[in-house]
């Protein structure tokens, strides 16, 4: 019970993984707000949650609402009186091809998964920063790491989210707030019809929950990227080479092309401990000394 009284909140969690999440996070003591479009499926788990001896509460409305989304945070302070957990799992597909994707579904699959991680992120910052202790979790995914044809939109908004997490961690260090991303692999609503039959099978969402007690409990690390899938565990970095200076010469951008393989060579890349770390590797190579930013 290593989540014993810590207040959890799970969007998406009426179904797929998330209910996994939800229930996975009550076996380990949280309380657990259950957050889904569909109030049916909702209270369903709930249901589930407190037949087992947990507690939970139902939380029905889109991540894209502001208001419903504050409705749910002051529902939790009022029952609980903190909230130490946030999990953005809502999320849709609209996939195609990016000749066939209206703007309409690129926007969409954006508002919802990114903008919708903001917004309730945003909704418990300043909670988590009052009580000194936080913990969130974007969902991430292959598609945004490295791509998937027909998922553009998709794509996009995941890796955003990866970029809302690394700023998010730097911003919230100091309070005892740590940010990760989940990158899970699993047999939903989402990736039927995507996925063969014999690898769904195997891809039992609840192998991904377990993944989430090393991200948010007292001893979890900050931007980290763990994915998931099958019960197999593994973490994913966005590195930085060493790179090469080639100056400003008339004949730079061919220089470039020459030495490509330099530039791109990852022996000795490193992971930035913040983004300036670019624009510092770059002025040393420039042989400007002294701190980057004023």
């Amino acid at each position: 019970m290593l989540l014993k009284d810590r207040v959890a909140i799970v969007t998406g969690s009426g179904g797929g993984l998330g209910r996994c999440h939800a229930l996975y996070l009550a076996s380990q003591g949280a309380r657990v707000v259950v957050n889904d479009l569909a109030e049916a499926a909702a209270k369903g788990v709930v249901d589930e949650i407190v037949a087992a001896g947990g507690q939970a509460m139902a939380a029905a409305g889109s991540v894209t609402d502001v208001d419903a989304v504050q409705a749910m945070v002051e529902a939790a302070m009022q029952a609980w009186g903190r909230i130490d957990i946030l999990v953005n799992n809502a999320g849709i597909l609209r996939d195609k091809s990016f000749a066939k994707m209206t703007m309409d579904d690129f926007r969409l699959v954006v508002d919802v998964h990114l903008m919708g991680a903001a917004i309730c992120s945003k909704a418990v910052w300043e909670i988590m920063r009052a009580q000194t202790y936080g913990r969130i979790v974007m969902t991430t995914s292959s598609s945004g790491l490295y791509g998937n044809f027909g998922q553009a939109n998709y794509g996009a908004a995941k890796l955003a989210q990866v970029g809302l997490m690394q700023t998010l961690a730097i911003e919230g260090a100091k309070y005892d707030i740590k940010v990760n991303a989940l990158a899970p692999t699993a047999a939903t609503q989402m990736t039927a019809g995507i996925l063969s039959d014999e690898v769904l099978k195997a891809l039992d969402p609840a192998l991904v929950s377990p993944g989430l007690l090393a991200l948010v409990g007292d001893d979890a690390p900050t931007r980290a990227i763990l994915c998931a899938g099958a019960g197999h565990f593994a973490t994913a970095n966005i590195t930085l080479t060493q790179g090469v200076r080639i100056g400003g010469a008339e004949d730079a951008g061919e220089q470039l092309i020459a030495r490509w393989a330099e530039a791109s060579d990852r022996a000795g890349e490193a992971v930035p401990a913040f983004g300036f770390q670019q624009a510092a590797q770059e002025m040393a190579s420039a042989g400007v000394e002294g701190p980057v930013t004023a």
